[in-house]
């Protein structure tokens, strides 16, 4: 792929080379989607803001062997996979680590309303609405790994399928799968909350 073809590509060639302004302009127009994707895997604002960063710092660090094979947001977003999945792998083994960072949650849900993408879901105008999403959210956390990041990834309108593939790092027909068996589960999940029970599919 051509770096003519992708503007921030030429941008992180930029910070190859050392152009510290280049990096600056990446962070400032990823920063806020970056948070958005960690705070769906991770659900807990301060350890999004936190992981967030780290995918940046993890981003400069890599500059010297970046290479143009894919759409940068592509690439961006598999780092910030990896590391949230690495986070919830380390919850996992050390739950009593992430005890404190549960229990606060709830009552750090306001601010962390800021890291909710509004492409994704519409702003809560109910309070019908508003537990919807909530349900919705828990539901997707609910879901196997590999279909959990499909569909959190699926529900940013930026990234085609074949982006989604190249992230998870599966073929296009195991991704598409992934995709419709994570709706499904959802679907039923869901059955109680949804007033039409029609799932907004992605464009092909």
């Amino acid at each position: 792929m051509s770096s003519n073809a992708d503007p921030d590509a030429e941008l992180m060639l930029r910070v190859k080379r050392g152009d510290d302004a280049a990096f600056a302009e990446l962070v400032d127009k990823y920063k806020q989607p970056v948070m958005n994707l960690v705070y769906r895997f991770l659900r807990d604002a301060t350890e999004a803001e936190d992981l967030a960063q780290n995918v940046f710092v993890q981003v400069y660090k890599s500059a010297a062997r970046y290479e143009v094979s894919a759409r940068f947001s592509t690439w961006l977003f598999t780092i910030a996979r990896n590391l949230c999945l690495n986070e919830l792998r380390r919850r996992y083994r050390h739950p009593a680590d992430s005890l404190d960072a549960s229990n606060n949650s709830e009552s750090e849900d306001q601010p962390a309303r800021q890291f909710k993408d509004p492409k994704a879901v519409q702003p809560p105008e109910t309070l019908l609405q508003g537990e919807l999403e909530q349900k919705v959210d828990e539901a997707i956390a609910m879901l196997p790994e590999a279909q959990r990041t499909a569909i959190i990834l699926c529900r940013r309108d930026d990234l085609s399928y074949e982006d989604i593939a190249k992230i998870i790092g599966c073929s296009l027909s195991a991704t598409k799968s992934l995709i419709h068996r994570g709706r499904e589960t959802l679907k039923q999940q869901l059955k109680p909350y949804l007033r039409t029970g029609e799932w907004h599919e992605k464009p092909k």
